[in-house]
């Protein structure tokens, strides 16, 4: 599995040119949920930071408000959820399909000729 790298909200407000109240704002909101450290500093992955950008590209860019980022960021992570269990439903069925075809394989059929 891959180790999570985080970072400081003043190293994500440099990488993507935003300013920190704009980050604490979309908390407040509840658009994003950085982790904290033991020393309430907070923390973001780049999962965060795929958000963050997302949410500035569609108020920026598409004038959508805070309010409608919130729907568009949650239909989105549900869109991308349900892909995940489509992708798995496939997988399984694939595999069951394999499984019969080698059951199929394995079965002989005797024939005797007199």
């Amino acid at each position: 599995m891959k180790e999570k790298k985080y970072y400081t909200i003043s190293t994500i407000a440099r990488m993507i040119k935003i300013h920190p109240n704009t980050l604490r704002e979309y908390e407040r909101e509840g658009l994003i949920s950085p982790r904290r450290s033991e020393g309430r500093i907070r923390l973001y992955t780049d999962e965060d930071i795929e958000d963050i950008r997302f949410i500035r590209t569609l108020t920026r860019e598409l004038g959508v408000n805070l309010a409608g980022a919130d729907i568009i960021l949650r239909m989105r992570k549900q869109m991308k959820k349900m892909e995940e269990n489509i992708d798995r439903i496939i997988q399984l069925i694939k595999e069951k399909i394999d499984r019969e075809y080698e059951k199929k394989d394995s079965q002989t059929i005797e024939i005797k000729v007199e």
